[in-house]
């Protein structure tokens, strides 16, 4: 599914159509050039799970992890600044991704040999007119 982005209003649409595709807790990948949206579009999912104040993007803390009473543990992860796989066993990635949990990932290719062979993936790119197209595969 490709879904054009004209501007922050749109993306309240496209996160539900996200969510409606998903079958459940499941790792997100979301792959885009730095600036692309990743974590305006990641808040907004977060905001359609029901989840009201939203931290924005865990780029020190690698991670930020929240409670839905709609879709239970959700955890956000920006690895931009990770600095090894071993750094990521450090905060127990592991037991996030691989537990019953909504996993939303920034900057995923630092941890490639980690995700979940089932891991989807959302790509997020600006278009020629500079609007974002953001699209992903239904499973």
């Amino acid at each position: 599914m490709d879904f054009l982005v004209r501007d922050t209003q749109d993306l309240p649409a496209v996160a539900t159509a996200l969510l409606e595709s998903l079958q459940g807790p499941t790792v997100i990948a979301f792959e885009g050039a730095m600036g692309a949206g990743k974590t305006t579009f990641i808040q907004t999912v977060l905001r359609a799970m029901g989840i009201a104040e939203t931290e924005g993007s865990p780029t020190y803390g690698l991670v930020n992890a929240y409670e839905s009473r709609f879709y239970g543990s959700i955890f956000h992860f920006d690895l931009y600044r990770l600095n090894s796989e071993e750094e990521a066993y450090d905060i127990g990635i592991e037991e996030m991704i691989y537990g019953d949990a909504y996993c939303f990932i920034e900057w995923p290719d630092q941890i490639i040999n980690l995700l979940p062979e089932d891991t989807r993936y959302v790509r997020i790119r600006l278009d020629e007119g500079l609007n974002r197209v953001i699209s992903w595969k239904d499973l």
